[in-house]
């Protein structure tokens, strides 16, 4: 082996070791976690920012002692299972499935390996957990659930004379399909009624709300991935035909949404992470209880109110968290 190492060129022996030197130096104690996602928009790209700022103030940091894989699915479920089974080969110490079609897909795909989801509307209703207790398996997460009730309350204040409230919402998907069955609930309460535009695939986005014009009083966006990726398509229905637009995803309010009421998506991906964090540190998911969060913000555009037909009261105004100008 010596004079063999001695005949070897310097040239390759000078290239084998600045290989070595340019490859990651990872600690002896290395964690890995994969996160994978159905589709990119700024709600969902923001949980995964969330989870690794998390990971990183935990003293998880990519390049010293983590490696961090994402993947998106690009809006396709075909591709989120085989992302899914790429994972499970690669073994990681834990899966973060960002919205519901991927934690499905994933939770498909492996009965051992840690799955937190995140940005799951109804994690029971996507049979990702039997119930929002501790489970005993392998997956835990955390929810995104929307307050109907306040949002209702919310249409009530942006267009307070409302009685048919537009929904456009994914069929195939579980969780929008729940959202739609609990908005009806809530509404009926509150003496409204809904109106339904299933749109199966993002570009039916906009063809679903222009069927909702002369039929609703207002559009409802709830957090649905298609509905979310293609939100510029229903802007431009609700200004041409005057309906206004209430959501349940904040970050649609800088792209056109009147107003809304919900979470901040970097907090869930930083409440996941945590999550993950337990999970690093010897913890099983099955022995940590499904998570929501309660700290919601009041967004609002008044700039797109003017363009879709309404005015926005002073009092509303003054209750809003943030004020979009856009």
């Amino acid at each position: 082996m010596k004079n063999a190492l001695l005949r070897t060129p310097f040239s390759a022996v000078a290239l084998a070791l600045g290989m070595l030197a340019a490859a990651p130096s990872f600690a002896a104690d290395t964690k890995s976690v994969a996160v994978t996602a159905i589709v990119e928009h700024p709600a969902l790209d923001a949980v995964r920012d969330g989870v690794k700022a998390e990971l990183k103030a935990s003293g998880y940091e990519e390049g010293k002692n983590l490696k961090f894989t994402y993947q998106s699915a690009q809006g396709n479920v075909g591709t989120a299972a085989q992302i899914a089974r790429k994972y499970v080969g690669d073994q990681p110490d834990a899966i973060v499935a960002i919205a519901t079609p991927s934690a499905q897909a994933m939770v498909a795909a492996t009965k051992s390996i840690p799955v937190v989801y995140s940005a799951v509307t109804d994690p029971v209703a996507a049979k990702l957990v039997k119930s929002w207790e501790p489970t005993g398996t392998n997956v835990t997460g955390v929810s995104d659930l929307s307050p109907l009730e306040k949002h209702i309350a919310l249409i009530k204040q942006v267009v307070p004379a409302a009685k048919r409230i537009g929904v456009i919402y994914s069929p195939g998907e579980a969780n929008s399909v729940a959202i739609v069955d609990s908005l009806k609930k809530a509404a009926s309460a509150a003496g409204m009624t809904v109106v339904e535009a299933a749109a199966a695939r993002t570009v039916d986005v906009p063809t679903a709300a222009q069927s909702l014009v002369g039929k609703a009083d207002v559009i409802y966006t709830p957090t649905d991935n298609n509905v979310v990726s293609a939100f510029e398509g229903i802007v431009k229905v609700a200004q041409q035909g005057k309906l206004p637009v209430v959501a349940a995803d904040t970050a649609t309010v800088e792209r056109g949404a009147v107003a809304a009421l919900g979470l901040n998506y970097t907090d869930i991906g930083r409440q996941t992470g945590k999550v993950v964090v337990r999970i690093l540190k010897g913890e099983k998911p099955g022995a940590i209880a499904s998570q929501t969060s309660a700290n919601f913000e009041l967004v609002v555009n008044p700039g797109a109110a003017k363009l879709q037909g309404v005015t926005l009261s002073d009092e509303l105004l003054k209750t809003a968290k943030v004020v979009s100008t856009k």
